[in-house]
């Protein structure tokens, strides 16, 4: 299966209208997502001299972190399926230490025994066939070599997510139900099919830890702008533009009791992922 094959429909999805505004929303998605990411470096442990790869590295701000720590001496490869995404991401990195590749971690050659870790913050989870994704990530990493990635938790237990949603429904149908296995930000929610995708890849020593906190991207105003235009809300306001006014306004008040000095805070649960290739 060749590299376009294998991840088709995301590869569309990302480079689509999808990537776009993920691109455009960069700075407050980062803010949203930048203190998960933050844990997941802290579980990876880079070291100077290290050879990292980050997988589904968006619009780089994971991989200028992980480039910072494993200075001097070290490089990172972020990797991702959407250009418009690594577009920002190569303007942000001014031609420093990162690079950047446009491919999909389920089939691109990486090599064998390349790096020291692989770390992803939310980019594992859109993999058409996750034990052959992982399996590649595997061999290309040194005997050893560390897996770390971050991926949310069940929708009930991330109202960050499911509370605009929820205040909308007033004036939108309720969307039809999704295959929960299939690609999307939860498709590791549980963490028993994460550890036999990571077994059944080749991975040991695999743990699956919890981590709950409150995130946010910006005052009440700004955490609207994001939540309209991403994720399924996203969606079904485009399909249903005539609603539009009505839904904003529904989901504004549902967000307002959440708005404090440090802008609108909402749960967030996720699992901090770890595993070592043999």
């Amino acid at each position: 299966m060749t590299e376009t094959e294998a991840n088709a429909a995301q590869i569309e999805y990302w480079n689509a209208a999808t990537g776009e505004t993920w691109a455009d929303l960069q700075e407050r998605l980062d803010t949203q997502l930048e203190p998960l990411g933050e844990e997941a470096m802290r579980a990876l442990t880079a070291k100077p001299g290290e050879r990292i790869l980050d997988v589904g590295c968006g619009s780089g701000q994971t991989t200028l972190s992980l480039a910072k720590a494993v200075a001097p001496g070290g490089s990172v490869l972020g990797v991702d399926i959407s250009r418009p995404m690594l577009d920002v991401a190569r303007r942000r990195s001014k031609g420093d230490h990162p690079t950047f590749l446009e491919a999909d971690a389920q089939t691109h050659p990486f090599g064998s025994q390349i790096f020291d870790a692989a770390f992803s913050r939310f980019g594992v989870m859109f993999f058409a066939d996750p034990v052959a994704a992982f399996a590649n990530i595997r061999r290309a990493l040194k005997p050893g070599g560390r897996l770390t990635f971050v991926c949310w938790r069940r929708p009930d237990e991330n109202p960050f997510m499911t509370l605009p949603m929820t205040a909308a429904l007033t004036f939108l149908p309720q969307p039809a139900p999704t295959d929960p296995l299939a690609p999307g930000p939860f498709a590791f929610a549980d963490p028993d099919r994460v550890r036999n995708i990571l077994s059944q890849a080749g991975f040991e020593a695999i743990e699956t830890t919890p981590h709950d906190r409150k995130i946010g991207s910006g005052d009440l105003e700004q955490t609207l702008a994001v939540t309209q235009r991403i994720g399924p809300l996203g969606s079904m306001l485009r399909g249903y533009p005539e609603q539009r006014d009505k839904v904003i306004d529904a989901v504004r008040e549902a967000l307002r009791p959440h708005a404090g000095p440090e802008g609108v805070k909402l749960s967030s649960a996720s699992w901090i992922v770890t595993a070592r290739a043999p």
